[in-house]
This record gives structure tokens, sequence and C-alpha cells, in this order.
């Protein structure tokens, strides 16, 4: 048991555990080899590179935690949606949800055999991980996943989706149950592999009002989140980026720990949610260009924010950005650990 899931359980450690979004990834020159022999999809399917590009931030940096090297959109593959990776466009769905019909042929896969590949990979990184490490699992929530379903791959409006939701309710309803099932059996499996903590990422989610967060999401990310904490003894980690508005109605759920962007002082997150959460964040990624002095700062500014929240666990408050100096995360790793050491 490492300090990630002691802070998550809100019990006291020498430091502030860190880990980052994205900490794999094509920013650190070891990944960009490997991604030189590989498609990305391979990287994700294949157990032992995914171990391999996993353990690569650990062995640089000296993170507190290890987070599964996949991304959130593979699990759409056996569900019916033809899913491509294409260079510089990012994910593209040829096959997208546009019409209430389109929903019927969405299946709900079997999750226990069909995801093999990732159980495998946390498997192997719990292998290799030091046993005062933990290990991350994750998935994308449903409204996220839906998202990608119905526009068929990223968005700056966001009209297909919420068109569809608005048009077409009770077929939303139907796709937003499918996707529950399979995402909580997906990460009961993740946590059964090996997984120390599982974090629901709702990247999308903060593209809706409160009212439409509370109609169309919250029942399933709340459904998943219950299930998890029923079924399993992982904690569980909750982020909807860019939900600030809204975080009092994210938070109410049985999630052990929030995940906060940096537009939300961790003080008044923890207000928001009466100190009941561990925080998750939350510097701006951003900021890991800016000079090291600069950096130090706002590491001083977001542990002070947190001084007297129930626990924290430091995390940017969105993913590493690909020309991100790696110098410059081994320094923010490097003084999170030794500013808060007790």
């Amino acid at each position: 048991m490492g300090y990630l899931l002691d802070q998550a359980f809100g019990r006291p450690t020498p430091y502030t555990p860190v880990w980052l979004m994205r900490q794999a990834g094509r920013y650190m020159p070891e990944y960009r080899k490997v991604r030189e022999k590989h498609t990305f999809l391979d990287m994700c399917y294949k157990a032992e590179v995914a171990c391999e590009v996993t353990m690569q931030p650990i062995d640089a940096f000296g993170l507190d935690a290890a987070i599964l090297f996949n991304d959130i959109l593979p699990p759409l593959v056996p569900m019916g949606l033809d899913l491509e990776f294409q260079e510089k466009k990012g994910p593209v769905i040829h096959n997208p949800v546009r019409l209430p019909e389109d929903v019927n042929r969405i299946k709900i896969c079997n999750a226990k055999k069909d995801f093999d590949y990732a159980y495998e990979a946390v498997s192997m990184i719990r292998k290799r991980l030091d046993t005062r490490k933990d290990l991350i699992g994750f998935a994308g929530a449903p409204f996220t996943l839906a998202s990608y379903c119905i526009e068929g791959g990223s968005s700056k409006e966001y009209r297909h989706i919420k068109k569809f939701m608005w048009q077409h309710p009770e077929a939303f309803h139907e796709l937003m149950k499918m996707l529950t099932v399979v995402t909580r059996e997906y990460l009961q499996q993740q946590v059964r592999a090996g997984a120390d903590l599982v974090q629901l990422f709702d990247s999308w989610g903060g593209v809706l009002s409160r009212e439409d967060y509370i109609r169309f999401a919250k029942p399933y990310n709340d459904e998943i989140v219950r299930y998890l904490k029923t079924e399993t003894k992982a904690a569980v980690i909750l982020f909807v980026k860019g939900a600030d508005g809204y975080f009092d109605v994210v938070a109410d759920c049985q999630a052990d720990v929030m995940g906060c962007g940096w537009q939300l002082p961790l003080d008044t997150a923890a207000r928001l949610c009466g100190n009941s959460k561990t925080l998750q964040g939350n510097f701006d990624p951003a900021a890991l260009f800016a000079p090291k002095e600069i950096i130090t700062h706002k590491v001083k500014e977001i542990l002070a924010s947190a001084k007297n929240v129930r626990g924290h666990i430091f995390n940017l408050g969105h993913g590493i950005m690909t020309e991100t100096p790696v110098d410059h995360v081994r320094h923010l790793v490097d003084t999170v650990q030794k500013l808060s050491l007790k």
C-alpha cells in the first residue's frame, strides 16, 4: 500500500504524494522510441508494451503511483464502434451514433474477457512496481464515451451529443445504461488484476450545465462509483473536467477522491464538498513550461491551499502537454515531495 491510497482514505503520509495525468506519453523521449515501433492502439493492446511505457515515468521521476497506459476509447470497440486513431487528428469513430435506431447496434460486451489485454498489463505492472507505490486503473465516464460515440471524434461545439440527448432522451439514456454496465465491470476487473485505485475520467462532463449534468450524466457516474465501493476495496477517484461551477453536485457521491481543475482553488473545493473528500490536483499543465522558480512558487501556492483539506494528492488539472520539458516535470515532482515533507 502506498501513500496515494493512504491519502485517498484520509490517512496521513510523510509528504503529499504526486502522480500526473498522462504521465506516460509523448513528452518523454523513451516513449517516442517505443511509439516508433507500434501504432497507438497496438501499444494499448500489447500488455508488455503498455507495461513498459507505464513504468517509464516511474523510473524517471520517482512518482508515487503508476497509471495503466491505455486510452478511454478502446472499450468501445467490442461494443460495436469502429475506432481509428489518426495521425494529427486523434480518435475517429467511423460509424457514429446519430439516430435513435443506431443505439440498437451497440451491445453490452463481455468486460471480463474482451479487455484481457488491459488486465494482463495491470498484472504485469503490479509485479514490476515497488510495493510502496500504488497502481491506478481508469476508464472514461459514460457521458464522455457517449460523446465520442455520437460526435464521431473530438468536438469543440458538442452539437451532436447535446442535440441527441435533448431530441432523443430515451435512446440517449439507453446508450448511457449500456456504457455504465461495461465501464463498471471494466474497472472492477482492473482492481481484481491489481489496481489499488481507479479513476473515472469525465473529460467532457464539464460542457454540460448544472441541470443537464444532474439529468444526463450524474446518475451514471454515481452508479459506477457506488458499484465499485460495494464490490471492491479500491479507492475511487472521480474527475469531471470543467465542472467547477457545480463541483458540489459532482462531489455529492461515494467517490473517495475528487479531481480538481486548476481554476478551482483546493480550499474552495473543500468547502463545496464539506471537506469530506480527498482532493486531487490542481497544477495548470501549461505552467510546466514556466521557469523553474515559477513552478516552485505555484507548487507552494497549491500546497498552502490544501493545508487544511481532508487529504491531498498532488496532480495536474489535466494531462501533460506533448512538448513539456522533461526536466520541468522532474523539478515539479521533486519540489512537491520536498516542500510537503513533514
